[in-house]
């Protein structure tokens, strides 16, 4: 009976969220809303301007999180990243690539990039962009790193679930001297993304990132139901805590 209630506990937490995301993102501020200063953001959309001026190519990595796994959601989250980096890119030379270490992700990458090229008008859609390049952890880093050397990429996000593996692509962009930004779920992953990528996202940071280059109402939505449900969580906790502390008394 425990294993049912907190299903249900959490089936309604998503349905929740949901609901409130619809809402607030029907209900746009009249105002633009404020966000918090991430540096890695700010010089991401720096790079990727610099992909467009110098006929360069981005590369992103979405990892190996299964879709029907719990570490989808941040494949999800540089998969909302990569439509909106793709338009700004679409009046440049050439379209970014993507990686990735999960058949399901390499289909919803090559899915997003037709997208991107049909509403640009600008270019041709290359199925071969979107690419699986391996379905263990290092044969996919073995099939990621040349793209990331012999393709002429100039800035890289590697945005998903990925283990330690993640330190061979940090550090073939390193030997490049390429912009990089990377993140993910995995705590494994952020250490190592920690210390050898230029640019790093701990923690929620990877979800903001839609919002933060303006990707839609939904993704600025998102942010204000996390501080929804923040805030849910700490009254939770400290009501919990009185009560425990009246029954003791």
């Amino acid at each position: 009976m425990t294993g049912i209630w907190v299903g249900l506990a959490g089936f309604g937490i998503v349905f929740l969220s949901a609901a409130l995301m619809l809402g607030l993102s029907i209900l746009r501020r009249k105002t633009p809303p404020v966000y918090r200063d991430i540096p890695a953001i700010t010089r991401l959309r720096q790079a990727v301007g610099l992909v467009v001026e110098d006929g360069s190519r981005l590369h992103v990595s979405l990892g190996r999180g299964a879709l029907t796994s719990p570490q989808s959601a941040s494949a999800l989250a540089g998969l909302s990243l990569l439509r909106r980096l793709a338009d700004l890119t679409s009046a440049g030379d050439q379209a970014p690539i993507v990686t990735s270490g999960e058949a399901s992700l390499a289909i919803l990458s090559q899915d997003t990039l037709r997208a991107a090229s049909n509403s640009s008008g600008l270019a041709s859609f290359d199925p071969s962009a979107g690419r699986l390049t391996g379905l263990s952890p290092f044969s996919y880093a073995a099939g990621t790193i040349p793209a990331i050397r012999d393709e002429n990429v100039s800035a890289s996000l590697l945005l998903g679930n990925f283990g330690v593996e993640v330190g061979l692509l940090t550090d073939a962009v390193e030997r490049k001297n390429t912009f990089v930004l990377a993140g993910s779920d995995n705590l494994a992953a952020q250490a190592v993304i920690y210390a050898s990528a230029q640019e790093s996202l701990i923690g929620e940071e990877i979800y903001a990132g839609g919002a933060y280059v303006e990707s839609g109402p939904l993704h600025t939505a998102s942010l204000t139901v996390q501080d929804l449900l923040r805030w849910l969580l700490i009254a939770a906790i400290l009501v919990g805590s009185l009560v425990a502390l009246a029954g003791a008394l």
